[in-house]
């Protein structure tokens, strides 16, 4: 991809520099250009700078990767490069360039040209930055109605191919269906599109493969790999170094506002100097962070305080299934009277005081499984038995201790919480379901808040008023309320930020040593699986694929499909294992 309207001509199509007068390479022009960066919000005593003195540039057929943890500023410095750091804001900087011009004065008219047509944006959460009332095709047609001059057959057979380039299947019908009915890689594929539909020079991937499946997660990383170069700029923006380390030239480590660290990939990955670059890659879990803490460097949180987790590959001795799931099959009603298979003769034993991990893409039956497992959904056929019983069993004798012994952590907490209640309420509704007398309740709730490391203060607020970690925090309290023996915990981590996913990780560990709990633990990362997993099950279109200890189905798998999962985990350099712990 190329825009000769942003850099002007060259001598090669393959390089953006330029040979000066004795032949010797030129290196061109940054595309964007900030120096002295300052944002901040707010006014008077309550403004608050989010950015400070920041500089950076990338040059066409560079690929800059911006890293950090959730508030550290990255997201605010990406759109400040196209303008839409939002109302309100106050911006400074001694230079903000955009492609050789001094944007620092633009405002939005200006920028509304530039948006689109020589900057494409590609935001983490497609399904809400694509119109839900529009088609696909007519989300990408509105791109080139905009900054383009083609008319509207032109514009339809335009959309077709700029999908297909992305690689979605079928791109004719696609263009036609809305967002809501295709898949989150395929509606992230039709973003894409979408950002490069008017050829811009310059490309931001904000989050770009956060919450998908890890092989949907490497076809988009391959995509964009194949975007850059040339005279297209990108910059990146992750919480994750792993995710960038194949894609990224350059990568600047933010902390509250501040680039703690800037080099190329090999050199910040392979040597980091700043003790933040080195706790987030140690934070990062894999199948060689077992049995270790994954938050060793950085400010402790509460909860944080044990000073390492036993090894999970160490025997244990025989214990009592804490679920024992056979034959599980479940069928759900389709279009023109058809029915779709979700689960398909789905066994296994989870030990008590273990962890079994499932693993599969969007649609494998991961989360049937769940509901199944927590007694929620009736299968079509097969059985689950807790503490020796059936869920039927129990429901027949009125057993509410075995419906406590079994307790679910969901991925995003928001949509299982009334966000008109308060944190103490939350909690306090969940003990005293669980039979903690009224007088009682106060005490528990703080108990609980202490278990799960936050400050008693925190019951007072209500969950959107609390951090991503910290709502999973409460939403474990309130898992832990029941004194549950098995937690089922469905994508618990895959939406945090690395550090806070290590902590919440430690957390789930230090709970699971100190009280013999039980984990079904359901992820799409398989670095999570293989830190917290003694077993794995690995499930596609609701069957049973490959099934044993971490090692050997990682190491052996039995089935083409484990293999491509293994091989789309993201990698390290190698000399990730010589970063110095603290």
């Amino acid at each position: 991809m190329s825009s000769t309207a942003l850099t002007g001509p060259t001598d090669s199509p393959d390089s953006p520099d330029s040979p000066d007068a004795t032949g010797a390479l030129v290196p061109a022009a940054p595309v964007v250009e900030l120096d002295g960066l300052s944002v901040g919000f707010g006014r008077g005593v309550h403004r608050r700078e989010v950015i400070h003195d920041l500089s950076l540039s990338i040059r066409p057929g560079e690929c800059l990767a911006l890293v950090g943890e959730s508030g550290s500023g990255k997201s605010v410095t990406a759109r400040t490069l196209v303008g839409l750091t939002g109302p309100g804001a106050q911006v400074r900087s001694r230079t903000q360039r955009f492609n050789g011009q001094d944007a620092s004065t633009w405002g939005e008219r200006q920028w509304t040209r530039i948006r689109g047509r020589e900057a494409g944006f590609i935001l983490q959460d497609a399904l809400s930055s694509l119109d839900s009332l529009r088609t696909v095709g007519d989300e990408v047609g509105e791109v080139l109605r905009l900054h383009g001059d083609l008319d509207r057959g032109a514009r339809r057979t335009r959309v077709v191919e700029l999908l297909a380039s992305v690689g979605v299947p079928d791109p004719e019908l696609r263009a036609g269906q809305y967002p809501h009915q295709l898949s989150g890689g395929l509606r992230q594929r039709a973003l894409i599109a979408s950002a490069i539909a008017a050829d811009p020079g310059f490309l931001i991937a904000d989050e770009p493969t956060t919450a998908l499946d890890a092989t949907i997660a490497a076809q988009v990383l391959r995509l964009l790999g194949g975007l850059k170069g040339g005279r297209t700029a990108m910059l990146v923006v992750s919480h994750d170094l792993a995710v960038v380390a194949d894609l990224a030239d350059r990568v600047a480590v933010m902390r509250d506002g501040v680039i703690v660290e800037e080099g190329s990939v090999g050199a910040v990955l392979q040597d980091p100097r700043h003790p933040y670059t080195q706790g987030l890659l140690a934070a990062i879990p894999s199948r060689s962070s077992r049995g270790r803490r994954l938050t060793v460097t950085g400010r402790p949180e509460r909860g944080d305080a044990t000073p390492s987790t036993p090894s999970r590959d160490a025997p244990n001795p025989p214990a009592p299934p804490a679920l024992a799931v056979e034959g599980l099959t479940k069928a759900f009603p389709g279009p023109g009277g058809s029915s779709r298979t979700a689960v398909d003769g789905v066994s296994f034993t989870l030990p008590g005081g273990s962890t079994l991990g499932i693993v599969g893409e969007s649609g494998s039956g991961k989360s049937t499984v769940a509901r199944i497992a927590l007694g929620v959904e009736a299968p079509d056929a097969g059985t689950v038995r807790v503490r020796g019983r059936t869920w039927a069993e129990h429901r027949s004798t009125r057993d509410l201790a075995a419906r406590r012994s079994v307790q679910m952590i969901y991925q995003d907490p928001l949509q299982s919480f009334d966000p008109r209640k308060t944190v103490r309420q939350v909690i306090g509704q969940a003990a005293a379901a669980a039979g903690t007398p009224r007088n009682a309740l106060a005490g528990r709730v703080l108990e609980l808040l202490d278990l799960v490391g936050l400050p008693a203060d925190r019951a007072r607020s209500r969950p959107l008023e609390l951090s991503g970690g910290q709502r999973q925090r409460v939403a474990i309290a309130r898992a832990l309320a029941a004194e549950p023996e098995t937690i089922i915990c469905d994508e618990p981590v895959s939406a945090l930020d690395i550090t806070v996913q290590a902590r919440i990780l430690d957390l789930l560990a230090d709970l699971q040593e100190r009280f013999g709990l039980s984990y079904l633990f359901i992820s799409h990362d398989l670095g999570v699986i293989q830190h917290v997993s003694r077993e794995v099950l690995v499930l596609k279109d609701g069957g049973v694929l490959d099934h044993g200890s971490v090692a050997g189905v990682f190491d052996n798998p039995a089935h083409e499909y484990t293999r491509r999962l293994i091989n789309a985990i993201p990698e390290l350099p190698a000399a990730r294992k010589d970063i110095p712990r603290s």
